[in-house]
């Protein structure tokens, strides 16, 4: 069975349990990370030298961390060719480009947001700085919201790896108490994300 390492509340395990899902793949997922530690422990750093999470592990002892290369490597693996991850090269490419924008674009404003009003305590909160990861990832969802167009999903018609990379964050960017531009193709692809169990399971929940 598939072991997934890593807390629930991390966005980026958060991608590897909804893609298991949709995939009807089993797992067993082992806390790890944040206030459950671990991390740092020679056994896992010996998995995971990053110290981070998720890591997951095979039974024939195959180990992989990085979320994303997780995702990419499970729907490979695991679903019907051509399914979640384009067999066409082109298409595939497309996927990519969100899937590493991601982690290259969206992820530091929005983590920064995400900590000032879920992790940080009051009194420590820099709201400045969260003004100004707040107009950084308003600029970069507006991207989000030109490639939907009238599009279903991030990459067009179909259900791709790009949603879930994409999916945990938009959850909290609707979620978070801060001030948001109407972006109507965007409320739609996360209206329509929620309608998907594993999303509703993994993703779209209270926020830690």
């Amino acid at each position: 069975m598939l072991r997934i390492w890593g807390r629930a509340s991390s966005s980026n395990v958060m991608k590897v349990l909804w893609l298991c899902e949709e995939l009807s793949i089993p797992f067993e997922r082992i806390d790890a990370g944040g206030a459950f530690g671990r991390t740092r422990e020679p056994d896992y750093l010996a998995k995971n030298p990053n110290a981070l999470v998720p890591t997951i592990e095979e039974d024939d002892g195959f180990v992989l961390w990085e979320s994303n290369a997780i995702i990419r490597y499970l729907a490979r693996s695991r679903a019907p060719a051509g399914a979640m991850y384009p067999a066409d090269l082109r298409a595939a490419a497309d996927c990519d480009r969100w899937m590493d924008w991601q982690l290259s674009a969206l992820n530091a404003p929005m983590t920064t947001i995400f900590f000032t009003y879920v992790r940080i305590p009051e009194p420590d909160r820099d709201y400045a700085a969260a003004g100004k990861a707040r107009d950084a990832a308003e600029r970069l969802w507006a991207m989000v919201e030109a490639k939907l167009g009238s599009n279903p999903f991030v990459c067009g018609p179909d259900f791709t790896l790009a949603d879930i990379a994409l999916g945990p964050y938009v959850h909290r960017w609707f979620s978070l108490p801060i001030e948001r531009k109407p972006m109507p193709a965007l409320e739609a692809w996360y209206e329509r994300l929620k309608q998907r169990p594993g999303y509703a399971m993994h993703c779209a929940g209270p926020m830690t």
